[in-house]
Formats: structure tokens, sequence, C-alpha cells
């Protein structure tokens, strides 16, 4: 008989949609916007996630199975579940150091935990919470002087893996953002103002952990830049195509693991394994920036089918997951880790300090439970256990 494990969270809160209620009401409208918002008519966002909704399992109730091990071994380290925390720009802005929370509850569960370049925490306040084990996800700079920059101080803290986005040569048309002054370049309005007042556990944790910021570029950021001038020194830092000449370079540099995000295509695909990196995430970036595209998952099945790029290099997924069922059917397909943005910061905006480590277990809890449904004792069994359509 296998052993039972049981992962312990909050049971007022066992799903996604329950910290999302919880979080709406603590964090203010404008910052909640910002994190749920997808660009033009969110067409491309609500896809994301009822597509997974085409992906059936099957059961196998009468054969015999043996203890289960969610962990999964990727560039050459272990990790407890096959599921990492996606990189989220202005994150301390949605709920106050919540890259801190999440980075730390990541390290102690043993998965990777990713920083975006315009997180708000440094690469080497996050490197010192998350024991060195955090990832980084870079938007690549205009300057090649400020990229080799960041890519040193990555190499000084021993940065385990680099996560290159490659999918925002324009940034996203997204309406609520316009509306709400965080575009670029961001304004803070007398209605945003009186948003946050509505919020007061929101502003007293601001007040303790600081005004967020761009904490990664604070170096190369002029002191005393007003809002107007930051918007400039966004658009004139980070606007610019990433195409594989950019990525050959990179690689020529970083000789650990080198992930590209935002990958989609065949021909993308084909460039990634020719440059030589070790993985790619299929994201169409949440949902933020083209409405027309195909969700991430009807991606991932077209190039997660092909054996020839499963021989070459690591497939992984980012987009719509929503609980361990999704987790399961993204396996069944043939992604071989995810990763989930939006339900972390639900955890984090729900719950607090307590958010990180809750929403990890619920997921840990969700997805041991589908394994024991289905009988399977390895993640990349589900794939045994597509049922097609």
């Amino acid at each position: 008989m296998s052993k039972k494990i049981i992962f312990p969270y909050n049971p007022q809160y066992p799903s996604v949609a329950d910290l999302r209620r919880k979080a709406k009401s603590r964090i203010p409208k404008f910052a909640f916007d910002y994190l749920e918002g997808g660009c033009n008519e969110g067409l491309n966002l609500v896809r994301n996630e009822n597509d997974f909704d085409d992906i059936y399992l099957k059961p196998n109730y009468l054969s015999v199975g043996g203890d289960i091990d969610m962990s999964v071994e990727l560039f050459g380290r272990k990790y407890s579940a096959p599921f990492g925390i996606s990189p989220i720009g202005l994150q301390g802005l949605m709920w106050p150091n919540a890259p801190e929370i999440l980075a730390k509850a990541a390290a102690k569960h043993d998965i990777p935990y990713t920083l975006s370049t315009v997180s708000t925490s440094s690469i080497e306040r996050i490197a010192e919470v998350s024991d060195g084990k955090a990832w980084f996800q870079l938007y690549h700079p205009t300057e090649n002087r400020l990229r080799d920059d960041i890519l040193n101080r990555l190499k000084a803290v021993e940065c385990p893996v680099l996560v290159v986005l490659v999918d925002v040569p324009s940034f996203g048309l997204r309406y609520k953002e316009i509306k709400s002054g965080l575009s670029i370049p961001p304004k803070m309005s007398i209605k945003n103002v009186l948003q946050a007042v509505a919020r007061p556990l929101w502003g007293i944790k601001t007040l303790q952990h600081g005004i967020p910021s761009f904490a990664t570029l604070k170096p190369y950021m002029d002191k005393g830049l007003d809002m107007s001038q930051l918007g400039q020194f966004m658009n004139r830092t980070f606007t610019g195509k990433v195409d594989i000449e950019k990525v050959s370079s990179i690689r020529e540099i970083w000789k650990g693991p080198l992930v590209l995000k935002g990958i989609t295509t065949d021909e993308d695909m084909q460039a990634a394994i020719q440059i030589g990196v070790d993985g790619v995430i299929v994201s169409n970036h949440g949902g933020r920036q083209i409405d027309a595209g195909e969700s991430s998952i009807k991606s991932l099945i077209k190039l997660a089918g092909n054996p020839e790029y499963r021989s070459k290099l690591k497939i992984m997924l980012d987009g719509g997951i929503r609980s361990g069922v999704d987790l399961a059917r993204a396996h069944a397909v043939g992604s071989e880790f995810n990763f989930m943005g939006r339900p972390f910061m639900y955890g984090v905006g729900a719950l607090g300090d307590e958010g990180g480590e809750h929403t990890i277990n619920m997921f840990k809890a969700h997805l041991y439970q589908a394994m024991q449904q289905v009988t399977i004792e390895k993640p990349a069994q589900f794939a045994e256990r597509l049922l097609n359509p």
C-alpha cells in the first residue's frame, strides 16, 4: 500500500478562485487590474484558461500503484514538484514585498522562483533570501553595456538559470492599464490614490516596505526621476526586438542553463535549437501581448508533439494553469515543467506572508490527488493517461 502525503494549507482557500476573490478585496483596483489584465479585448487571456477544458484524462483504477513522487530533475537540479513561479513585473505594487515572500517560499519548498528584470526586488536581495536558488528573467536592454552588467551581476550571485524574454518587441495595448495610468509612462491619479485608501492593509504594508520601484534597474537610473522621466527611461532602455543575433550573443556569454520564454511557433523553436539554448517556455505572456494568438496550451501541444524538439531541449509551459488538474493536463500533452504567475500573486494578495507557502502546498495537494486518481507515480506518466478526443 502506497504511503499518503499531506500538504497543509488554509482550508478556507482550497482553490485559485477562492484566493482570487480574497485578493481582490485587499488589493487596490488599479493594481489588481494590472495583475489580471490582458491586451486589447482580453480574448487570448480567456483562451489560455478555457482551452485546458478540451484535454481529457483516463483513470486506470484497477492497476497497482506505488508511492507517488512529484519531483522532477531540471537542468541538473531536483525540484520537489513540476512547477515554479513565473516572473511578474511590479510585484511589490500588487502586494508589498511580494517578490521576497514568494522567493523565500519557493526556496523552502524546492521549486524555482523567477525574478523579472522589472520586478520590485533586486537580483542581489532575491539571491540572498532564496539561498541562490532563484532564476532570472531578462528583458533584453537596448544597450549591450547594460545587458552585460546585468549578466555579470547574475554570475556574481551564481544564478542557476537565465530566462530571456522574447515576446515583447513592443508593449501590449492593455486598455485597463492605460485608463489607470499604469501604462508607460506611468502616473498616479487621484482616482488611484482613493482606491489605495480603500485598501488600508495594503497601504500600511506599502509604508512598511517602501514605495515599490524597479530595484534591479536602480543603478542605471538617474537619481530623482519623476514618473514621466521613468516612463521615458523604460521606453528608451527596453523597447526593441529580441532576435536570433541578440540571443546568440547571450549564449556566448552565459555558460549556464539558458531558457527562452515566449516561444509559440515552429520557426522560433527551430531558431532556439540552432542557437543552442537549453529550454523554452511556451508562453503568450499571459495573454498580454497579442489578442489574435492562440492559447499557450494549444501552442505547447503542437510543439511538444514533435519528437525532434523534445530530444534537443526542455519544453515547458506558462499560461492559464489554475489547478492541479491543469498541471496534469499540461504534462499529459507534453510539458516537462510548468510555471504560474497570477495564482501565486492571488495567494500573496489574499494571505500576505503566508500566501506563497499556501499556494505551493495547495497546488501540490491538487496534483497529488490527480496522480492518485489516475494511478501514476511520476508526473511524466500523465502522458499514458491522455484520452485523445
